[in-house]
């Protein structure tokens, strides 16, 4: 009996594990399941996570087969139980199968519910894109056609000015046509009155030169000597040609011709001429020649440095307006202080323009130049390639003029010149070759001018610099520098009186010496 209830015992506390084990397994499962309310993927997840929790926990070998009992029922009721969790897992695995494919179709269901909205959205997009387009498109659209509208205007006011400018050319070609008729008729009417310049008698001439007296005589000009007298009570000039002078007569009617058609105010003016006796009369030049103002003859005070730098500027218009003479050149080629003559106010003037040569234009800014075949008579002043190769050009009358500045602010003679100056500036003695007689030297402006010269006097045509583009310029600067000094002393002698109002003024006046462009000059010689 004993025996029996030890026996009955081990079965209660095996069977209730065994079954109860099976049976918490299931109320665990459906309790979950329950609870989960089948939430999707996640739900099952946690399913096969809880099963797997409660093998651990009641393992399969917790069962009857671990307890060997003899009872039959036990293991009838053992092999229920496993059927039982057989069935119900067969129904979980069908239930989560039909689970997976509800979540397939709910997700493909929403996904065919979202795809009309997402057209929608697609279509309003493309419907802005369209517009956004259409709105660019009559944009451009707008912009051609103002630009479309600019290009007719455009094109209808480039008509009407070509048309205006045709109408103008055919009415400037006629003006041009009649003003050249009338040229052509003033023209013909001097060559036939040939009153281009008053003609005077020889015994006109002799009266007034008292039958060329020396008393007269003021100078040799390169034809021969020159007279100072009057001529209907105006101071004039004679020029009277020598009998022995080589080719004199023909180089005589050339200066005639030429300078009865040249009117510049720094060009000595044509009066009149005696043609039968090789005489001409320029107007009179009181204060004599540059030369005899540096060299200060006659005892006459110095030229100041503002008078020299106007002086210079007055020489560069001058022979400017010779190197722009159309339809040819004139080149000087015997440019010296000499030949520049002074007027009361120290006004200068070239003269004796009646040596120059007619170069043609094609050749006259070229090295090969229009031959000549005699050489001017200062030797100093002559183009070095004018020397070697007899070749005349513009920049021949440049080297002259380079030379003669180095003269207008050093008074010196133009022997070796260059050399000197070029010798002072490298060791630094600039300064001591100026003209002692000016003692209040602009030194850097000086210097200026000093390398300005230097550049004319190269012996290379070549490396001589343009004299309206170069020269010109930097001689009107110091023009107007002289214009703003003008209240310096009027002469620089050590010992002269102060200038009063009246000689301030009339420099003033002189400093503002009219110049006028080539046309005027055109104008006024027709």
């Amino acid at each position: 009996m004993a025996d029996h209830m030890d026996r009955s015992r081990h079965w209660i506390q095996t069977y209730p594990l065994s079954v109860l084990a099976g049976q918490a397994s299931i109320k665990c499962f459906l309790h979950y399941m329950t609870a989960s309310k089948w939430a999707g993927p996640t739900s099952f997840e946690s399913l096969h996570h809880e099963r797997n929790s409660v093998d651990m926990i009641y393992p399969p070998d917790f069962s009857v087969v671990s307890h060997d009992s003899d009872i039959p029922s036990s293991l009838q009721a053992m092999d229920e139980v496993e059927a039982e969790m057989r069935r119900l897992k067969q129904e979980l695995k069908q239930t989560m199968d039909m689970y997976s494919t509800a979540c397939k179709e709910a997700l493909t269901a929403k996904q065919k519910a979202n795809e009309p909205q997402r057209r929608k959205m697609e279509e309003q997009r493309r419907l802005e894109e369209a517009r956004l387009a259409e709105e660019a498109a009559l944009a451009i659209a707008e912009k051609e056609k103002a630009k479309s509208k600019a290009a007719i205007e455009a094109a209808e006011a480039a008509q009407r000015i070509a048309e205006l400018e045709a109408q103008n050319r055919i009415n400037a070609e006629m003006k041009a046509l009649k003003e050249t008729e009338e040229k052509n008729k003033v023209l013909n009417t001097l060559a036939k009155s040939d009153v281009r310049y008053r003609k005077y008698t020889i015994e006109e001439i002799e009266a007034a030169t008292i039958f060329f007296s020396e008393s007269r005589k003021i100078g040799e000009g390169g034809y021969g000597p020159e007279y100072k007298c009057d001529l209907n009570h105006t101071p004039v000039a004679v020029k009277v040609l020598r009998p022995d002078a080589a080719q004199g007569r023909s180089q005589f009617q050339q200066e005639v011709e030429i300078l009865s058609c040249i009117r510049h105010p720094n060009m000595v003016l044509l009066l009149e001429a005696c043609p039968e006796y090789g005489c001409i009369v320029n107007e009179y030049m009181s204060n004599g020649s540059l030369e005899d103002r540096l060299l200060q003859r006659g005892n006459t005070p110095p030229l100041s440095w503002q008078h020299r730098f106007r002086i210079a500027s007055e020489i560069c218009t001058g022979l400017l307006f010779l190197h722009q003479t159309k339809p040819e050149p004139l080149v000087h080629r015997d440019l010296k202080p000499a030949n520049i003559l002074l007027h009361r106010n120290y006004g200068s003037k070239i003269s004796d323009v009646g040596l120059a040569r007619l170069v043609p234009p094609s050749v006259a800014g070229n090295v090969t130049q229009y031959r000549m075949t005699s050489t001017a008579r200062t030797f100093c002043y002559i183009d070095p390639e004018y020397q070697q190769t007899g070749m005349l050009g513009i920049k021949s009358d440049i080297y002259s003029l380079g030379i003669m500045f180095l003269q207008i602010i050093t008074a010196k003679p133009p022997m070796g010149l260059t050399h000197h100056v070029e010798r002072a500036i490298e060791k630094g003695t600039f300064a001591e070759m100026l003209d002692p007689a000016v003692p209040d030297w602009p030194v850097e402006d000086a210097l200026c001018f000093a390398k300005m010269a230097l550049k004319c006097g190269e012996l290379r045509r070549k490396d001589r610099p343009d004299l309206g583009k170069v020269v010109m310029p930097e001689l009107d600067r110091l023009r107007k520098l002289a214009e703003e000094n003008i209240s310096h002393t009027m002469f620089s002698s050590s010992d002269g009186p102060s200038p009063n109002h009246s000689q301030v003024s009339m420099f003033q006046d002189e400093l503002s010496y009219p110049t006028f462009s080539q046309s005027e000059y055109d104008n006024k010689s027709l």
